[in-house]
């Protein structure tokens, strides 16, 4: 009998996986995209489609695992120096939408007839945007790490913090409530615990835990432990009340600094991947076929009312934060959809009684159907409003490439660093982004691959695993870092060599531990001041050796920089400003005598 059983488990295990191996392919082929394509495997096999699951409800909290660990991966990308950096779009753009967005949806539920407190929950939901679809669609697109990218997920993550007050506001109106304020005092204070203590372990457990696994040098060990912290965060914030992945994507961030980051990154891919893939499936099984077509006239004009309404609203508080039109219209339309927790907070809801059954399936079925017009919609957007790219007509991508030099970067600094290296007959491999750029390098006979630095696989693919030295000479501060950190993970045993802004960004990258950098306008400043010297008269030998005093000050001046701190060092800058002349000995007797006759006159005039 329990082998029976085990088989009946093993049989939905390949529906699911083989639903997904066969949907998304032909989605993705079709342009449709892999959510929209795990969504309709999901409805196909479902309780409202061939009926192999009865119980998609249970799929889902599993595959919540899923945003979890999604969560934990972004964060890993968060060092908290980056995270604040973005306070203002977390708690100022997230707030300023989520606000606006909530009275105007509240305003359209009452429209429909709902009462303020059952319009109030449906829009609260309905304004809570699907992480998981907004996150992987923006990974697929590859947006996630750019400016208007990292807008949307600052409002993600602040669109996760306020589940929390949402239940709590549900509970307040909850027909049912008594008195429980000591209750409610004691959750407040177990959530805080619960985070205070999500914190403390960040700072001061992780990463004496993962040194002593690395140490043990065994890899099954460090996958357990990977999987350990994200379920172990995610689980002290569900006991303290508060999101799973927000619990994740804090553990995430603390462990953005350390050295295993992408260790556990590459340990936790192929578990989020399977997970956020099943969530997915699960979403699209809770469309509930029968509630849609019981009630077509509501649910369909509720899905465009409630979709046009929060696109509008988020498109209007782009433009008010100075965002492009181009950029406000990507937002809206990514953002326009209801997302997972808004099925917490209706279940809470109907369970304290605010709304009903009835009211509960009929949200959740807007909901789940937004969610599943959302890659469409995207997919509309990009056929109405195309987005011409540069052309890729004759320049090959990076791909095989194995010499033992790869330059990053061949604008004016790298094709100048080029020359010395290809003058010694070494094996150079180049990338560079800029289509143009490529084209003019080969008519000059040079060989120029179109490649992203700051993307792993395309490291790879240029041969940095085995290349000897790698040159980064991108004129993009944030993109060096990237790189330079991906470097020094994945290929230490290639020289790192880096191009610097400007001083302090010199004082980043050894911070970053690299092995040579140099600002890009240094030595040429030295030698145009030295040739101004010989222009105005001073000797070529006296010249050099005045150039040669500015190095080694400015050495000096570096090294003070770095350990002790930027401003430091300014004494030993020669500047322009005039010193005051020494005093002579007499000038300062007779300094000395004025102060004491002015005392003694002081002292006449005083009553």
């Amino acid at each position: 009998m329990a082998a029976e059983g085990a088989g009946g488990e093993l049989v939905k295990v390949v529906a699911l996986l083989g639903a997904a191996v066969v949907m998304v392919p032909i989605f993705r082929r079709i342009g449709l995209g892999s959510v929209l394509g795990y969504l309709a495997a999901g409805l196909l096999i479902g309780p409202f489609g061939l009926g192999w699951f009865s119980d998609p409800a249970a799929i889902l909290h599993v595959a919540e695992l899923g945003v979890v660990m999604f969560l934990f991966v972004i964060g890993l990308e968060m060092q908290p120096s980056h995270l604040w950096n973005l306070r203002r779009e977390i708690f100022g753009l997230g707030a300023l939408q989520i606000l606006v967005c909530s009275l105007a949806l509240t305003g359209v539920g009452m429209l429909f007839g709902f009462p303020p407190a059952v319009a109030f929950i449906g829009a609260a939901g309905f304004v809570l945007t699907s992480t998981a679809i907004v996150m992987q669609l923006l990974a697929e697109r590859g947006d996630l790490n750019l400016p208007g990218g990292q807008k949307i997920v600052s409002i993600l993550l602040f669109e996760d913090l306020l589940i929390v007050p949402l239940l709590a506001i549900v509970a307040f109106m909850s027909p049912q409530a008594v008195d429980t304020g000591h209750s409610r005092w004691a959750s407040i204070g177990i959530g805080v615990a619960s985070l205070a203590g999500l914190i403390a372990a960040g700072i001061w457990l992780l990463n004496p835990l993962f040194r002593v696994l690395a140490a043990a040098k065994a890899r099954e060990v460090m996958t357990a432990a990977a999987l350990l912290v994200v379920l172990g965060s995610a689980l002290l914030m569900q006991i303290g009340g508060l999101s799973m992945a927000m619990g994740a994507f804090l553990a995430g961030v603390l462990l953005s600094e350390s050295t295993f980051r992408h260790q556990l990154e590459a340990d936790v891919e192929p578990f989020r991947g399977v997970l956020l893939g099943l969530f997915f499936l699960a979403v699209g099984m809770s469309l509930d076929v029968d509630v849609v077509t019981r009630n077509a006239p509501l649910i369909v004009a509720g899905v465009l009312a409630l979709m046009l309404a929060k696109a509008l609203c988020i498109y209007f508080v782009a433009r008010l934060t100075r965002s492009s039109h181009g950029e406000a219209i990507d937002r809206a339309v990514l953002m326009a959809q209801g997302g997972e927790f808004a099925f917490v907070l209706f279940s809470s809801a109907s369970a304290a009684g605010v709304i009903d059954a009835t009211v509960n399936a009929n949200l959740t079925a807007i909901v789940v159907l937004s969610m599943a017009l959302t890659p469409l919609a995207t997919l509309a957007l990009r056929k109405l409003t195309p987005v011409r790219g540069p052309s890729m007509d004759g320049i090959e991508t990076a791909d095989g490439l194995a010499g033992s030099v790869l330059i990053i970067g061949f604008g004016r600094f790298g094709q100048v660093v080029s020359q010395p290296l290809l003058a010694r007959g070494y094996d150079v491999a180049i990338i560079d982004t800029d289509t143009e750029m490529i084209r003019s390098a080969a008519e000059f006979g040079f060989k120029i691959y179109y490649g992203d630095g700051r993307r792993i696989d395309v490291l790879r693919a240029s041969g940095a695993a085995t290349a000897c030295a790698i040159a980064v000479c991108v004129d993009d501060r944030a993109a060096t870092k990237v790189i330079v950190e991906l470097a020094r993970h994945e290929f230490p045993q290639a020289k790192l060599l880096v191009r610097a802004y400007d001083r302090r960004h010199a004082v980043e990258l050894v911070g970053q531990g690299v092995d040579y950098q140099v600002r890009e306008t240094f030595d040429a400043a030295i030698a145009f001041g030295e040739a101004a010297l010989r222009e105005l008269g001073v000797d070529a030998d006296a010249a050099h050796e005045t150039a040669e005093e500015v190095r080694r000050r400015d050495a000096e001046r570096f090294v003070v920089d770095v350990t002790e701190g930027l401003r430091v060092g300014r004494h030993l800058l020669i500047g322009n400003q005039p010193k005051p002349t020494p005093l002579t000995k007499p000038q300062r007797e007779s300094v000395a005598l004025s102060e004491e006759t002015a005392e003694v006159a002081a002292r006449e005039a005083t009553p």
